[in-house]
C-alpha cells in the first residue's frame, strides 16, 4: 500500500487500491518547472514534449490517447477541440472518439511552436513514451513531487477531480475522462463532494 507523502492527496480505488492525484500547489509546481526546463533549452525535442504535457493537463487524456493525435484530423483550431480516441488497457474500440475542449491559449502553443518549426506538423504527439516518462520523473523530482505518483496518469486524475471540484457534473466528467463506466467517475466523487453538495443545496436540502 502507497502511503501518503508531502500534500499529495489519496483517492481510494476498487480498481487500483490507491489513487494520488496533484495539489493544485504541486500541480503550479509541476507546471513551472516544465516551463523552465522547455525554456532553458529550446529545441525541438523539447517543444514537442511542453506541447504533450500540457495536453495531459488539461484533456485528462491517456498517455496513449495524446501520442494517437494527428494534429491536422483531430485539432479543430476554429472551435478550440481535439478528438481523442479512446484507448483501454484492453486495446483499442475501434470508432470510439470523444470532443475534449481545450483552452485557446494551448491552441495558440501549439499554432506558434509550428510557425517555429514547420517541420513538426502533423508529427508533434510522434514522440517515446519511455522517454517522456524519464523526463516527466525527473521534472516531478524537481518540482517536489512524490516519486511514487512522478507518472504521466497522475495528471488524469488531478483533471477528473478538477473538473468535478469545477462544478462539471459527474455524467460530463465520465464523458471527458473516456470512462465506460460511470461507476469509475463515482470513485472520485469519494474525494469531491462538490456535485453532491451543490445539488444538496440547489434542492434545499442544506
Amino acid at each position: 500500500m502507497l502511503a501518503i507523502k508531502n500534500n499529495s492527496s489519496l483517492i481510494p480505488s476498487p480498481q487500483e487500491g490507491e489513487i494520488y492525484h496533484l495539489t493544485e500547489d504541486e500541480l503550479n509546481r509541476l507546471t513551472v518547472e516544465f516551463q523552465k526546463w522547455f525554456k532553458e533549452k529550446r529545441g525541438i525535442v523539447r517543444v514537442r514534449y511542453w506541447l504533450v504535457f500540457l495536453f495531459l493537463r488539461y484533456t485528462g487524456a491517456r498517455i496513449s490517447e495524446v501520442l494517437n493525435i494527428n494534429e491536422t484530423r483531430d485539432i479543430n483550431f476554429r472551435n478550440s477541440t481535439v478528438r481523442l480516441i479512446t484507448l483501454k488497457r484492453t486495446g483499442k474500440k475501434k470508432g470510439q472518439y470523444r470532443i475534449i475542449p481545450i483552452p485557446d491559449r494551448l491552441i495558440s502553443e501549439y499554432l506558434r511552436t509550428v510557425k517555429i518549426y514547420p517541420s513538426l506538423e502533423g508529427k508533434i504527439f510522434k514522440i517515446e513514451r519511455n522517454n517522456f516518462f524519464t523526463v516527466f520523473k525527473e521534472i516531478c523530482r524537481k518540482a517536489g513531487i512524490p516519486s511514487d505518483i512522478s507518472h504521466p496518469h497522475v495528471l488524469r486524475h488531478t483533471r477528473a477531480i478538477e473538473l468535478l471540484r469545477a462544478g462539471i457534473p459527474v455524467t460530463a466528467v465520465q464523458q471527458l475522462m473516456g470512462h465506460a463506466s460511470l461507476n469509475t467517475t463515482a470513485m472520485y466523487l469519494r474525494y469531491s463532494n462538490i456535485e453532491i453538495q451543490g445539488l444538496m443545496r440547489a434542492k434545499g436540502l442544506l
